[in-house]
């Protein structure tokens, strides 16, 4: 690849950096189609198979919605009980490399040429990061997760995880509360942070472009230019987008649920599909102001918005509770992490399958978007540093969100709603449990406000990494093509909500993380050589 290339698309290694020689240049097999009288500018194989396959599966989905939802409701069912040992141990062992790499010598290794630094401050990064790492999803269980395990396990319901015993009292909760955050801490952000630390030093240390493709050169040398490297790609791009619609779908349903709560508007599918219209045309507006002047904003103001209500909870919940129980749930989840993540000779199928084999099917599905956004972020960091903030510290502020909102849902449960909260549907109940302190209105409106932004920053941090694969690396691809991917994300996630509503999402999200993670396993071979190679 020339020097010329890399200036032009990546910013070049500064300092001492192991290139990989190779002749391909970044953009070759890209074609320059007008589509409506629009330039683009995109690879042959990758954007056009992955465009059309999308637009089939979207019309196919809507002609016949009323036949398709058993069809993803059975997809899901077979997947998550006949692989959920396959999606557990891969999550361990995308933990247990990232943990390696934050002890080893290999640490020390700097993303993006021994001299680089930082694109952005600690805090621009953070936001960002976190913003697209889990967004709707922690407003969206954070009190249904831990109430829903609280209460299968003092029922002794099937559904309670590692078991089914009928405990009470403190070490009910504590087990809710270690379920809860082992969903939500170490496996996903290790699922983030394999995928986006292969990204990031392939691009910015081996002067590759930044596809996923890249991170596999290691493994099949000259041939990931070929149809291998096109598989890979299309795949990312099919669980990027699925994962993708699976958020925007459950965003809609809370956003929706919200507005009945204070407003009292109809919760039908036809408001649902107009909040994901109207969002995503908002999402639009941020695509084209792009990464610095909109997603970095968006995320900022995410964050802070969040931030407030985490802290009114915090204040106006049970406030030492929460804050001792911190620390008594993060000794919960270590205590009880290797039984949740053992793959073998379970008997609680139901919470292993219908949660925990969904969530890191999602995660995986959400990979490639998550990990190419944070990719493009990291510059600068050593791969010490990318792991501990990456892993460690959302793991940290994850278990605090959800020992805060959950903390305080389980306790207003036991003293005073006496099973109102539990009782309600999943996506009411953040506004129920909000409904019991002080400030309700102002809260729940902060609620809607804050899964709608973030709604649109994970719509165009989602259409920015799926335009850079099928522009085959390009960082500096028209930006109407970011506006077609940001309308093709709503309109699958409308097409799958008519066809079967949130099954539908989640058994897409399924059958595309299933796939992805075989990609990821194979990434996690090619990282270690990759920094094998690099000066440190």
């Amino acid at each position: 690849m020339t020097d010329q290339t890399c200036a032009d698309l990546i910013p070049a290694p500064e300092g001492p950096s192991n290139l990989i020689d190779t002749d391909y240049e970044v953009g070759q097999d890209n074609i320059t189609p007008r589509i409506a009288g629009v330039a683009f500018d995109v690879h042959n194989i990758v954007f056009t198979i992955s465009s059309i396959a999308i637009a089939i599966f979207v019309a196919i989905t809507l002609l016949y919605k009323d036949a398709i939802g058993p069809v993803f409701g059975d997809l899901r069912v077979w997947l998550t009980s006949s692989f959920d040992w396959f999606f557990l141990i891969a999550g361990n062992i995308f933990v247990l490399l990232c943990l390696f790499l934050i002890v080893s010598p290999l640490g020390k290794v700097r993303i993006g040429g021994r001299d680089a630094k930082p694109d952005y401050s600690y805090s621009e990064w953070f936001s960002m990061l976190f913003a697209a790492g889990m967004g709707i999803g922690l407003v969206f269980y954070g009190v249904a997760e831990p109430l829903g395990h609280f209460s299968s396990i003092t029922s002794d319901s099937s559904w309670a995880p590692l078991g089914g015993e009928a405990l009470s009292g403190a070490e009910a909760e504590r087990l809710a509360m270690a379920s809860t955050i082992f969903h939500w801490a170490l496996h996903p952000w290790a699922t983030y942070a394999v995928i986006a630390l292969g990204l990031a030093l392939f691009a910015y240390n081996k002067g590759l472009p930044l596809t996923v493709r890249s991170i596999f050169y290691p493994i099949l040398g000259e041939r990931v230019w070929g149809w291998p490297g096109h598989v890979i790609d299309i795949l990312a791009v099919f669980a990027t987008l699925f994962g993708l619609a699976t958020s925007l779908g459950i965003g809609a349903e809370q956003a929706n649920a919200g507005l009945n709560h204070l407003f009292g508007l109809e919760i039908t599918t036809t408001t649902k599909v107009m909040l994901i219209i109207a969002i995503s045309g908002i999402a639009l507006c941020s695509v084209v102001m792009g990464l610095d002047k909109g997603i970095k904003h968006l995320s900022t103001f995410n964050v802070i918005t969040a931030a407030l209500l985490l802290g009114f909870v915090l204040l106006a919940g049970p406030t030492l509770d929460i804050l001792q129980k911190l620390f008594w749930n993060l000794e919960a989840y270590l205590e009880y992490l290797p039984a949740l993540s053992n793959p073998v000779g379970r008997v609680d199928d139901n919470f292993r399958q219908g949660w925990t084999t969904f969530y890191w099917a999602w995660w995986f599905s959400w990979a490639p978007f998550v990990g190419m956004f944070i990719a493009r972020i990291s510059r600068g960091r050593s791969v010490r540093e990318f792991m501990i903030c990456v892993l460690v510290i959302p793991s940290v502020v994850t278990t605090l969100w959800m020992t805060a909102f959950g903390g305080t849902a389980i306790e207003l449960e036991a003293t005073s709603t006496l099973g109102k909260i539990a009782g309600a549907a999943t996506e009411i109940q953040l506004f129920e449990m909000l409904s019991n302190l002080p400030l309700a209105e102002i809260t729940s409106v902060l609620g809607v406000v804050l899964i709608i932004t973030f709604f649109v920053t994970s719509s165009d941090s989602g259409s920015l990494v799926i335009d850079t694969i099928t522009a085959g690396g390009k960082v500096n691809a028209p930006v109407q093509q970011r506006i077609f991917w940001a309308s093709l994300v709503g309109l699958v996630a409308i097409a799958l909500l008519l066809g079967g509503g949130l099954s539908s999402l989640q058994a897409m999200t399924v059958s595309t993380g299933f796939p992805f993670a075989i990609v990821l396993l194979g990434a996690c071979f090619a990282i270690v050589k990759g920094l094998l190679s690099e000066p440190r």
